[in-house]
């Protein structure tokens, strides 16, 4: 029998060897954990206050005790912190509080927080005080906005559209709650939505006194005001005299195959004028725009006289390009702002700000792996682009000072409140909300690669080195695929699907960019639908080829897994049946059987578009690209992940892969989340998720 010492010394010789292999070769490197990775706080919605002195914005953190979230509030100098100060929190509540909004005197921010149950609005003195409540909805309440003369907060709130008042909402959502009968009696499409089911009660615009009192349901009709899908987030807009009231919403009879989202003006001078408790007539809102396609994101002027917004071209495709459309209300004309910006930088508009002169319009962009900031001049249209090689969103522009403020982040640094004057040459960081958890950490910076993919076009891509990174070694690799698929990898710290986290227990991770990713112009956008496993599957194999060849002196070919979620899920599903290049696959959500998805999803207008029609008309098309047609090649092993409330990739996927996978012999694993949906949300289902995959991986390529 040998000594203990011995053996203690021996045991620890061993658990060293396995240090190293994971850290490959440098045992000190300090890669993220998930429990750093989710104690990070995220930044959102930033708000300059009307001085353009103070920066309102929110922050959500996240507990693996509660498996829960929270929101809160807080607040700093747009000049920037002195050294070693902290924002001040404006709300500390276990109920989660967002969309702060200033009034126009900047005395109160308007808040929502379900603090007290619901979502509700409430208010909160920016001279000291407690904040109260303003509504108090059976149906709860979000999205507030202020009008112009700071009398009335406009939100929007679920409701059956035939109750009158909230006596009848709160009476049928009771009687629903106790009935012992859960049966459903369905005659239209679209009964269901992403995770939830739609019911009878639908989405409408209310305004309140800001001093408290009765809400007025400003959109008594049928439909939902704003859109239920498509829109932008920013589909409420009030005139800047405060007598007009611009929201989205489709209003077509089968919205379940129609993108028509489109601009409907209302006035509110009338009934907002009126003294609560005056009963008044309220006109149907009128239709302003009478394009067939995507409509969304109104933002009136400043002087009242233009409201620019986005505009796809054709109907049917949610991918299409943003066009940047004027509406002249003066001269009653339509002008198309986004030719110079399609035609020479490609690009399709995301956000859009007025400038405080009502001359020129701030548009950001989607920008080869970044989100860049453009200047349009509403005159001519003439483009300016003010960043490069940055990830920016939410910005805000000042009405009375040349500044503006925004969130920025990368592949090492979540979303942080920035501020800039208006030609953004001057940038400077305002929060430093993960300063103290990223600085113990080891996370290298995203490298670009271009490459030649399918009929030689340009692809590009991403790398990442792993943590303790040491020149000479070869490393595993984790080769990612996104989902969309119009969407892209850019130079993000994403929540879900994160590089570092990816590459924290040894690897190098690769992210491209093939056929269908957006930023890159909309005809390499166009150039996936119909064709879901052709020149995308050609421009991954090659981006492959490219970085086994270009980074030979780092990546391990024999040690590669691939990994991807929805559209992504389905490039895993697809590769199992067409090449043995992985030692294992990753496929969470992804779509397995064209034709039976397109039975079970509820947006239909997503794959009658991108597969070209119906099944019954397109047969042909369905099977060419469907993963179930080849499923008698499969031998890779596989990982599958899926959430039981994903309404659009449904359950039923992941069932059929896993069934062919193990009816055939091949290693498989099936990890369920009854209460997840697209995304896997909650912080104790988030952990089960990176471990599981980590392991995974790790047992078929380290």
């Amino acid at each position: 029998m040998r000594p203990k010492r011995f053996r203690i010394s021996f045991f620890c010789a061993i658990a060293m060897m396995i240090l190293i292999a994971a850290g490959n070769g440098n045992v000190w490197s300090k890669g993220i954990t998930f429990d750093e990775f989710f104690s990070l706080g995220r930044i959102s919605d930033p708000q300059i206050s009307p001085d353009g002195e103070h920066v309102a914005f929110v922050v959500t953190w996240h507990s693996k005790e509660t498996n829960d979230s929270n929101s809160d509030i807080y607040l700093v100098p747009i000049k920037g912190l002195e050294e070693g100060a902290e924002p001040i929190k404006l709300t500390n509540s276990p109920g989660g509080d967002s969309h702060p909004r200033f009034s126009p005197d900047g005395r109160n921010i308007a808040f929502t927080s379900s603090r007290s149950g619901k979502s509700q609005v409430w208010m909160l003195p920016m001279d000291g005080g407690e904040a109260w409540q303003l509504t108090h909805l059976s149906t709860g309440a979000s999205n507030p906005q202020w009008t112009p003369n700071g009398k009335h907060i406009l939100f929007t709130s679920k409701v059956y559209p035939d109750c009158p008042d909230d006596d009848c909402n709160a009476k049928r959502i009771e009687e629903k709650e106790k009935s012992p009968v859960k049966a459903r009696i369905i005659t239209d499409l679209l009964y269901r939505h992403w995770d939830h089911w739609r019911g009878e009660r639908r989405s409408h615009v209310f305004a309140v006194p800001s001093e408290g009192g009765k809400p007025m349901d400003l959109t008594p009709v049928s439909y939902d005001v704003p859109t239920f899908a498509l829109g932008s987030g920013h589909d409420i807009a009030i005139s800047p005299d405060g007598k007009e009231l611009c929201v989205v919403s489709n209003t077509d009879p089968n919205p379940a195959w129609s993108t028509n989202n489109d601009l409907l003006l209302l006035s509110i001078e009338d009934v907002l004028s009126k003294k609560t408790g005056e009963s008044t007539e309220i006109e149907k809102p009128k239709r302003l725009t009478n394009n067939p396609a995507n409509d969304n994101h109104p933002v009136y002027s400043p002087n009242g006289r233009y409201i620019a917004y986005r505009a796809m071209a054709r109907p049917g495709f949610e991918a299409d390009q943003y066009r940047l459309m004027l509406y002249d209300r003066k001269k009653n004309e339509f002008n198309d702002l986004g030719i110079e910006l399609a035609d020479k930088y490609r690009r399709s508009v995301g956000s859009i700000a007025w400038s405080p002169n009502s001359k020129d319009i701030y548009v950001t962009c989607q920008d080869q792996g970044y989100i860049s900031v453009y200047l349009i001049e509403a005159k001519n249209g003439k483009v300016k682009q003010l960043t490069e090689k940055m990830t920016i969103a939410s910005v805000r522009i000042c009405s009375d000072k040349k500044r503006v403020a925004f969130v920025r982040q990368n592949a090492s640094m979540p979303y942080e409140v920035f501020a800039a004057d208006r030609s953004f040459k001057k940038i400077k960081m305002l929060s430093h909300i993960n300063d103290e958890i990223l600085a113990s950490l080891k996370m290298n910076p995203l490298e670009e690669f271009w490459f030649k993919g399918a009929e030689n076009a340009d692809v590009h891509g991403w790398l990442l080195k792993p943590p303790g990174f040491k020149k000479g070694t070869k490393y595993p690799m984790i080769f990612l695929v996104h989902g969309g698929p119009q969407g892209a990898w850019e130079d993000e710290f994403h929540f879900r699907w994160n590089y570092q986290m990816f590459a924290s227990p040894g690897y190098v991770v690769v992210a491209i960019n093939p056929r269908g990713s957006t930023g890159y112009g909309q005809k390499f956008t166009d150039e996936i639908s119909r064709d879901w496993g052709g020149k995308v599957y050609e421009d991954l194999m090659k981006g492959l080829d490219y970085v086994l060849a270009e980074y030979s002196d780092m990546i391990d070919p024999d040690r590669i897994a691939a990994a991807g979620a929805s559209y992504g899920g389905y490039m895993i599903n697809w590769i199992e049946g067409h090449t043995d290049r992985f030692k294992c696959l990753v496929n969470h959500d992804g779509v397995y059987n064209l034709t039976s998805m397109y039975g079970t999803t509820e947006e239909l207008w997503f794959p009658e578009w991108d597969l070209g029609n119906t099944p019954w008309e397109n047969p042909e098309g369905y099977a060419k690209f469907s993963p179930h047609t080849f499923a008698k090649n499969f031998k890779t092993p596989m990982l599958i992940v899926h959430g039981q409330l994903d309404y659009r990739v449904p359950f039923g996927e992941a069932m059929q892969v896993f069934t062919a996978l193990r009816r055939q012999g091949v290693p498989a694993k099936l990890l369920y989340f009854p209460d997840e949906n697209h995304f896997v949300l909650k912080p104790q289902n988030a952990e089960l998720w990176w471990k599981t995959v980590h392991e995974w991986i790790a047992e078929w390529v380290q």
